[in-house]
């Protein structure tokens, strides 16, 4: 029989999952960076910088002794790898043999390549990095590019797809772009390579959204992964029958979570913080789930036309009181160090109150300082 909890249980046991407000971590401010990574299994990588970027606010949002250096040391120190999640995203090191069966996948025509595979030009990037050692896309631009040549389009997709299968892996970025070098000189030494069997693979994808995101439904777990739902679905079956996973009722719907989750819900949630997450959050990222779970209708209007925009280019959502209240529109004037507010728009139903600007003005100063601004500004 199923667990039943209400949709405030529900949140709050997300939330805690999220560590959303985070809790106080003991040891070094890094090693809550790879904490963090850890219990998310992922932090997407973005390219818009409109504030800090979203892998840095991310990890800012659950650590707040997070410094955007961290994830340098943690790639030095071989802690984290990039690779492909449901988009570009640093994962932990300690999953790195997960993600070998897209790269076999994708190597073996299992799963198609965005990119025509070009082997002529996928031999010469890898030989040129045999020869002198990692090389960005920009190392490949000849002094003119003639068609037919090794223009810099062709060469990019080359590299692409090489990292995609795995052939090279990203060893660091120079002021953002990627350095490409083979895996023997990435990796750290004695890590596992041997590629999961299907079902060990499949129950990693189980574990791994449930301990992060403390519910989910069998759709929720294979976001954007092809051709995998029937076998979570079945795997998940398994498991409720071993007693590995418990089903939990909430409203009219179903989902399943490890049978330690629900010990948080007998943790405080600290409901006072107030914290103001990137668009591309983990806990955001399924639209659908966040309209489910938290009555929250979310969209990133940088990419709608300007005239059609309701709030602004980067709404940043707002989370107070176990829910989303609010969608903030700013952006960081790097020249003046001001972190300019556009606009801030209240969720219908939600009635400001003196609490909830107590915890705005000190999230601000906060977000003043990630943002490395000095100075606040309301436009």
């Amino acid at each position: 029989m199923n667990e039943s909890i209400s949709i405030d249980q529900a949140r709050k046991l997300v939330l805690h999952s999220q560590q959303l407000p985070p809790g106080k971590r003991i040891g070094s401010a890094v090693d809550a960076t790879l904490a963090a990574v850890e219990n998310l299994g992922y932090v997407q990588i973005d390219t818009i910088s409109v504030i800090q970027r979203a892998h840095h606010h991310v990890l800012w949002s659950r650590n707040p002794r997070y410094r955007p250096e961290h994830l340098d040391q943690l790639l030095d120190e071989k802690q984290v790898f990039e690779y492909w999640s449901h988009a570009a995203a640093y994962l932990p090191m300690r999953d790195f043999r997960f993600s070998l069966r897209r790269k076999q996948a994708l190597k073996s025509g299992e799963l198609k390549h965005w990119f025509k595979c070009d082997k002529k030009t996928m031999q010469h990037v890898l030989d040129r990095i045999t020869a002198e050692g990692p090389l960005m896309a920009r190392d490949f631009e000849g002094p003119e590019k003639k068609p037919g040549g090794w223009g810099v389009k062709p060469m990019k997709q080359a590299l692409e797809t090489l990292f995609m299968q795995g052939d090279l892996m990203i060893s660091r970025r120079e002021n953002f772009h990627k350095v490409y070098d083979f895996p023997e000189h990435v990796l750290p030494e004695g890590i596992d390579t041997a590629v999961p069997a299907q079902d060990e693979y499949i129950r990693f994808l189980i574990f791994q959204y449930l301990e992060a995101h403390g519910m989910g439904q069998a759709a929720e777990m294979v976001y954007l992964l092809k051709n995998t739902k029937p076998l979570v679905t079945a795997m998940l079956k398994e498991m409720m029958a071993s007693g590995e996973v418990v089903e939990i009722a909430v409203a009219d719907k179903t989902y399943y979570a490890l049978p330690d989750t629900l010990a948080l819900l007998n943790k405080p949630l600290n409901r006072r913080a107030l914290k103001i997450l990137s668009p591309f959050d983990n806990l955001l990222i399924q639209r659908k789930r966040m309209k489910d779970l938290f009555d929250f209708d979310y969209q990133l209007e940088c990419y709608v036309p300007a005239a059609k925009r309701k709030v602004g280019y980067f709404v940043l959502p707002v989370l107070w009181d176990g829910r989303f209240v609010a969608r903030m529109d700013c952006k960081a004037d790097r020249k003046t160090k001001t972190l300019n507010i556009l606009n801030l728009v209240y969720e219908p139903g939600f009635t400001a109150t003196d609490d909830f600007f107590q915890s705005l003005e000190k999230a601000l100063a906060d977000f003043v300082a990630f943002n490395e601004c000095l100075k606040l500004q309301w436009v």
